[in-house]
């Protein structure tokens, strides 16, 4: 509604400076910075002055005095030097909003793929991983929520060192046959932590050993052997475990994409031949480079000042970069390819993913318009890369619309490192602990969750000692999953996250749980009122008719606040900058629970100044369940 007001107020604007003045003039419309000033202003006529050689009040005295305003607007000011200022007319905007869509999204153009997650299947989840996952996770539920068909992808890479490195640790470390690690209890992926880390050591102490990961690198890629099988065994049971972690977070996927099925179905191969027959790369006949394929980049602009621009996309020994299959990838989501995967659906889970050979009746995947890889800052290079390949093959459109969603990593604070144990107490307060998997340093994504909920349930058991068991596990998972999530969208995408228990857990502060605490104190003021047998809802009809006067500025700052969220979500999806609206949900939040006391609804005996106020309640009530959805944030029913 606050989207279709402005765009209405700035139509009407532009038709009426056309009428009066002959001019094409598109008007900005901005919120002022004091409410005095209105709530809504626009500087068209400082910006005809220098058009119109006249005096910029004078040209918008006229406007105002011409203008057909729009019924929510209730009177046109013309103040400081020609500024045009609106004031809305409180009673028909809250009224209208009281129904009308927080998120104006209708059907938007073309399909959105996200691909994020991404997790090596050789080990447990860490706690950098979910930071990747919240973030996908988050630009898909926004992206929804404005209309765009959206498709989440998750990238299995089951033929990459990182798994070949865990068949080694079973087959030429632990001895272990296929079916005694089928046998191996749950948690498997735990098992592996520890065996990737071990291998990894007993790797490095001789050489020779590395024969063994290129074996099973080999019969990999060639989807033929006992190593071969065991790779198999063992990251489909990882995989089996990654999805359960995220489903305690409430992150789901609509395809899992195998790397296996890369290659399987020589996406590469086509790829390469397209790369080939566009000149796109050539084959090094001497230096450094000499029998590789490479990809020239020095013509490009961002590759500009790199001592060594060039990238191999397949080396001299036939084998295939990241960066290879990578394009090959990104060509098939745009569906530029020429060739499909096969699918099945993987019933225990609940996920349909990419197979060799296939069912019918599986959804169109892929095609998209949009593309956004979530990875890591230090990808950017290779991202880079595979959008320069989409330019070399003529696909300058999808090049453009292939976004890198970068971000940065996720440390431990010092508090929590020592706790786990990896830090002591003569480490200073500001040593943040960067994770290793190699080394086997780093928080596992359950364990993370395990002791959040431990937390959770103290906190909850200071406040409320008379709850059941089951009761309490539930209400403890809720607090748990909006500790962990607001604390990975909270953070701008270019700093580094320290963990830290204490801080994500707060009831106060700038947490998740402190949201969910507002909203079930507004839940608690509906549900009271009902108790009192006064109404616990107010409806338009009866908000019209009250008198203009009854809303003071701090309760309309926050209808205005409320009114905004739209314009925060296309900026957060446009700028990809999704800490806007977590900083939204907390400013809405705070704006409540300050005038929760200032206002009170249940004591206060005048009924029209109690719908005022109620009416105020269901907007932020309507305002935060909106932005907590997208956040993925749970709304309890007490805490």
């Amino acid at each position: 509604m606050w989207t279709e007001l402005k765009n209405r107020l700035s139509a009407e604007l532009a038709a009426t400076i056309q009428e009066r003045f002959g001019v094409a003039h598109q008007p900005v419309l901005e919120v002022p910075p004091r409410r005095e000033l209105g709530d809504l202003s626009s500087p068209a006529g400082m910006q005809l002055a220098r058009v119109l050689k006249r005096n910029p009040r004078a040209i918008a005295e006229e406007l105002a005095g011409a203008l057909r305003r729009p019924d929510a607007v209730r009177d046109v000011q013309v103040q400081g030097a020609g500024f045009l200022n609106f004031f809305l007319d409180r009673r028909a905007f809250t009224a209208a909003f009281l129904d009308a869509p927080l998120l104006e999204g209708g059907l938007r153009r073309g399909k959105v793929v996200i691909e994020h997650t991404n997790i090596n299947p050789n080990k447990a989840a860490h706690i950098g991983h979910l930071r990747n996952a919240v973030l996908g996770d988050v630009l898909g539920r926004s992206l929804k929520s404005l209309g765009y068909p959206v498709e989440i992808q998750n990238y299995i890479d089951d033929t990459g060192v990182q798994l070949a490195d865990v068949v080694v640790g079973f087959i030429d470390l632990r001895r272990l046959s296929l079916a005694q690690v089928a046998a191996l209890p749950e948690p498997f992926d735990f098992y592996c932590w520890d065996l990737y880390s071990e291998v990894g050591r007993w790797l490095a102490e001789d050489p020779e050993r590395q024969r063994l990961r290129r074996e099973t690198l080999h019969e990999m890629e060639t989807a033929r052997g006992p190593r071969a099988e065991m790779s198999v065994l063992v990251a489909r049971r990882i995989v089996a475990r990654h999805l359960a972690t995220m489903r305690r977070i409430d992150v789901s996927y609509d395809l899992l994409t195998h790397e296996s099925d890369i290659l399987g179905h020589n996406f590469f191969e086509q790829a390469f031949g397209l790369l080939k027959q566009a000149g796109a790369v050539h084959l090094e006949k001497e230096g450094k480079n000499a029998g590789c394929w490479v990809m020239p980049l020095s013509q490009a602009e961002e590759f500009a000042g790199l001592e060594d621009p060039d990238k191999v996309i397949v080396r001299s020994d036939g084998t295939v970069t990241y960066v290879g299959k990578d394009i090959a990838y990104q060509l098939w989501k745009f569906g530029l390819l020429g060739r499909d995967f096969g699918y099945r659906f993987w019933a225990e889970e609940g996920v349909w993913e990419t197979t060799r050979d296939g069912v019918e009746g599986h959804p169109v995947f892929g095609h998209a318009w949009r593309v956004f890889n979530v990875i890591d800052t230090r990808q950017s290079y290779l991202q880079k890369i595979v959008r320069a390949g989409l330019q070399a093959l003529g696909h300058e459109a999808e090049a453009e619309r292939s976004v890198h969603f970068a971000y940065e990593m996720v440390a431990l604070s010092p508090a929590t490192a020592r706790l786990l144990g990896y830090l002591d107490e003569a480490d200073g307060e500001d040593k943040v602990l960067e994770m290793s998997g190699r080394k086997g340093i780093g928080v596992k994504a359950d364990d993370l969750m395990d002791q959040l909920i431990v937390r959770a349930r103290d906190e909850v058991l200071k406040r409320n000692r008379d709850l059941g068991e089951a009761e309490l596990e539930v209400l403890s998972r809720q607090i748990a999953t909006a500790a962990l999530r607001f604390f990975m969208a909270k953070a701008t995408n270019n700093r580094v996250i320290a963990f830290d228990f204490d801080e994500a857990v707060s009831f106060e502060g700038e947490t998740g749980p402190y949201l969910q605490y507002s909203l079930v104190r507004a839940n608690n003021i509906r549900r009271r009122l009902g108790q009192e047998g006064l109404p616990a809802d107010v409806f338009a009809e009866d908000v019209s008719a009250l008198p203009h006067e009854l809303w003071s500025e701090d309760l309309w700052d926050l209808i205005l606040q409320v009114a905004q969220i739209g314009e925060t979500v296309e900026k957060a999806t446009e700028t990809l900058e999704l800490s806007l609206i977590a900083r939204h949900a907390l400013d809405v939040a705070q704006r409540f629970n300050t005038l929760y006391h200032r206002h009170p609804i249940l004591q206060e005996k005048d009924p029209q100044v109690r719908a005022v106020r109620l009416a105020t309640v269901q907007v932020f009530r309507r305002g935060l369940e909106t932005l907590g959805e997208l956040l993925g944030i749970p709304v309890p029913e007490k805490m």
